[in-house]
């Protein structure tokens, strides 16, 4: 019934480093940093809050969603490196680029800011693995809730205060980091294509 201080610490450094919130910023900023201020905090809201529902969705009812569709986390970390790659090409060639911001926002927040890039495998992974490890203690499931929301409000304060990158590197530095996050996505995308077929070779040996 007491609250599970080690599992809480284990749990928030673990997905602190699988979601490397100061690694979004610059992603973070490829994908909204020619917006406004407003516009910028609001898709920050959004991909926090996307990736916290994906991740909170996952303690849950992971292990019966995975089993029920017979999904591995290898066809996961697949499925969001492709996802990831054709991303990074929208930013490579510039095609990202709309006439509806507001509809951009939305879907930006949703993919690939709050899911994969934020929410990803690794993190829905390691997520499932410290449920299995809680074994059905209440005090281990509120350490972990509370892991999960400590490592989102981390999130939070990092994707908002890359406003003040902005100053910095003015309108030249937002389109070069554009490009920076293109090539980020990408390395991202065939490391998860890569270690799924690794963790496909590894299943099957």
């Amino acid at each position: 019934m007491f609250f599970d201080t080690r599992l809480f610490i284990e749990a928030t450094i673990t997905l602190i480093v699988i979601m490397d919130p100061p690694g979004t910023i610059p992603v973070f900023l490829g994908l909204v940093g020619r917006k406004s201020r407003d516009q910028r905090r609001r898709a920050a809201r959004q991909g926090v809050l996307v990736s916290f529902l994906v991740i909170t969705l996952f303690a849950v009812a992971g292990n019966s969603i995975l089993a029920y569709m017979h999904i591995g986390i290898p066809a996961l970390q697949g499925a969001g490196g492709l996802l990831l790659l054709l991303i990074a090409l929208d930013l490579l060639t510039g095609k990202g680029d709309t006439n509806h911001p507001e509809v951009e926002d939305v879907n930006i927040a949703l993919v690939p800011l709050g899911t994969p890039l934020l929410a990803g495998p690794g993190a829905i992974a390691a997520t499932i693995v410290f449920v299995r490890q809680a074994d059905g203690a209440l005090g281990s499931y509120l350490a972990l809730a509370a892991a999960i929301v400590a490592v989102h409000l981390v999130l939070l304060a990092c994707l908002r205060s890359a406003g003040v990158l902005i100053k910095v590197f003015k309108e030249s530095g937002i389109l070069l980091m554009a490009k920076i996050a293109g090539l980020l996505l990408a390395a991202i995308a065939v490391q998860l294509v890569a270690s799924s077929v690794q963790g496909y070779i590894s299943g099957a040996s």
